[in-house]
C-alpha cells in the first residue's frame, strides 16, 4: 500500500478555529438557537449531530455529547448510547437521501489521532462511494462537494426529523 499524502489536512488541523469568541465550536452550536446558522440537524437528550463545515464528501456528519468532553472513557453509559443509536439513525438518513456504497464512522480522540478538534469529543459519520477518492485535492489543494452545505442541511434535517419522529433514542425500537 502506498501512503497519500493530504498536506491540505495538517494545514486545516493545525490552524481551524477551534473556538470561537472563546468558546468551543460544539458548546457553541448547542447552546445556540439557530440550528442553520450552527448547521445543527438535531438534538437528543445527552448528545447532538451537525454537519461538518469542513467536509470530506456531502452528508459528513458529527454528533457529539452536549457535555464538554474531551475522553472517549469519561462519557457514561447513557451518552455513548445515544450517540451510537443517533449514527445509526444518520446513516439511514443518509442513506435514503444519497445512496452511498458505504460509509466512515469513528472518533479521532486526541491530537496524534487526528482530532482537528480534541477538546470535544465528536463522532464523524462519513457517507462514502466507490472511486469518491480523487487526487484534485493533492494537486490542486482543492475539495470538490459536490452539494452546499446549506442544501445538505436542509435535506439531511428532513430526513432525520422523518427518521425521528415517534422514534425514542436509546430505547429499543418497536416492531
Amino acid at each position: 500500500m502506498r501512503p497519500v499524502f493530504t498536506p491540505w489536512r495538517f494545514e486545516y488541523v493545525s490552524s481551524a478555529d477551534k473556538r470561537v469568541d472563546g468558546e468551543c465550536i460544539f458548546c457553541r452550536a448547542h447552546a445556540s438557537q439557530n440550528d442553520a446558522e450552527t448547521l445543527t440537524l438535531w438534538r437528543w437528550q445527552h448528545s447532538f449531530a451537525l454537519l461538518n463545515r469542513y467536509p470530506y464528501t456531502s452528508g459528513h456528519t458529527m454528533i457529539a455529547p452536549v457535555r464538554h468532553e474531551a475522553a472517549l472513557d469519561a462519557l457514561d453509559d447513557a451518552t455513548m448510547t445515544e450517540m451510537m443509536v443517533a449514527a445509526r439513525t444518520v446513516i439511514r438518513a443518509l442513506r435514503e437521501l444519497y445512496h452511498p456504497h458505504g460509509f466512515n464512522v469513528g472518533f479521532n480522540v486526541g491530537e496524534a489521532a487526528g482530532a482537528g478538534i480534541e477538546e470535544h469529543l465528536h463522532l464523524h459519520v462519513v457517507p462514502r462511494w466507490r472511486a469518491d477518492t480523487n487526487f484534485i485535492s493533492v494537486l490542486g489543494d482543492v475539495r470538490v462537494i459536490p452539494e452546499a452545505l446549506e442544501q445538505t442541511f436542509e435535506r439531511l434535517s428532513v430526513a432525520l426529523r422523518s427518521h425521528l419522529e415517534g422514534e425514542r433514542v436509546g430505547q429499543p425500537e418497536q416492531g
